[in-house]
């Protein structure tokens, strides 16, 4: 039973309701439990065990900040794109981006991921890896293809407080709870000064006005090439994977509905 007319609204709450409920029952079993079954371990799945986190780790969050960041862009990329491509079809195709963005995370980190460099740019296979990012990215990319010069905002700010976290915590380890408390208090005072009328305010959150077609670019290039210098809890791998599914769907959209899907893209054009 659906709580929400939207579809977007109902995954956020699923995700929020998924995060605190496993946090409660991290205090009883352990964290490390949770993840075992329910978190994506690409060196498990590949040799065949506990292959339905592949779907699972999309509805998981490693903490509160990852949460709300993966939330908040889905809220705005969603409700956006759920509108467009109908809301039946939008659950679908969030749920096949999330699975072959976590397929390709697998086995790129996997087959790659045995060196220092390859574990830099296609990840560590023994590592966990969770979030609603590869499906989110899947959104980005279809909504490149249908819609690439609509003008959104790529929020800078917490990007680099994550690469700066990440450098900073190896380097003063006695600090790095307050340094990722410092962190989280930037997250949301960034998110709240987004959705202020403040123009002033919001030049903390450091936002960058870039078109559809170009944001999944700037999201993940750069990532990847500071993670050859520094360790970043971000799965890039998934990231190209859920882009690549949009990237695939949206083409296939455009050539199945090209009077429709051309119509979209003049409309947000401007």
């Amino acid at each position: 039973m659906k709580l929400f007319k939207s579809y977007t609204l109902n995954i956020i709450l699923l995700n929020v309701i998924i995060f605190f409920v496993f946090s409660i029952l991290s205090l009883f079993i352990g964290e490390s439990n949770i993840f075992r079954y329910l978190a994506l371990q690409p060196i498990a799945v590949i040799h065949g065990e506990y292959l339905w986190t592949i779907l699972t780790s999309i509805f998981m969050h490693a903490s509160f900040v990852h949460l709300l960041v993966n939330m908040f862009s889905l809220y705005f990329i969603g409700r956006f794109l759920e509108k467009i491509i109908g809301r039946k079809r939008f659950l679908i195709f969030y749920l096949i981006s999330g699975i072959f963005a976590s397929i390709l995370f697998v086995l790129l980190s996997v087959f790659f991921g045995s060196t220092i460099i390859g574990r830099s740019i296609f990840g560590d296979p023994i590592v966990f890896g969770v979030g609603a990012s590869g499906a989110i990215f899947g959104l980005l990319g279809l909504s490149a293809v249908l819609t690439p010069k609509k003008k959104v905002y790529l929020i800078s700010g917490p990007i680099i407080a994550i690469v700066i976290q990440s450098i900073l915590s190896p380097i003063f380890p006695s600090a790095s709870n307050a340094i990722g408390l410092i962190v989280t208090f930037y997250f949301l005072f960034a998110i709240f000064a987004m959705f202020s009328f403040n123009q002033n305010l919001k030049r903390w959150a450091l936002p960058l006005e870039l078109t559809f077609w170009i944001l999944p670019i700037v999201a993940i290039v750069p990532l990847v090439v500071i993670g050859l210098f520094v360790s970043l809890p971000i799965g890039n791998m998934a990231h190209l994977g859920g882009l690549i599914a949009g990237l695939i769907y949206g083409l296939y959209l455009r050539k199945k509905y090209p009077k429709k899907t051309s119509m979209i893209s003049r409309l947000f054009s401007k």
